[in-house]
């Protein structure tokens, strides 16, 4: 098994910003927190600036109003 670099605490995830392309920047997530999360391969997400924070939320499909209906006979 191969060493571990130490970054951070022992409590802490610290991962570095990566650049893909020319506009777009990206952070891997540690495989757990998809695990916990229970997310997938090319799920969507939302994600959110909130002050000096970024947060990552699953994205849900707003339900239509006025959906079919099932019809009685």
């Amino acid at each position: 098994m191969p060493k571990r670099r130490k970054r951070g605490s022992r409590y802490e995830q610290v991962r570095k910003i990566s650049r893909t392309g020319g506009y777009s920047y990206y952070v891997t997530i540690p495989r757990n927190y998809i695990d916990e999360l229970e997310w997938r391969e090319h799920q969507n997400v939302v994600v959110t600036l909130e002050g000096d924070t970024i947060t990552i939320k699953d994205w849900k499909r707003s339900k239509k109003k006025g959906g079919k209906t099932k019809k009685t006979q």
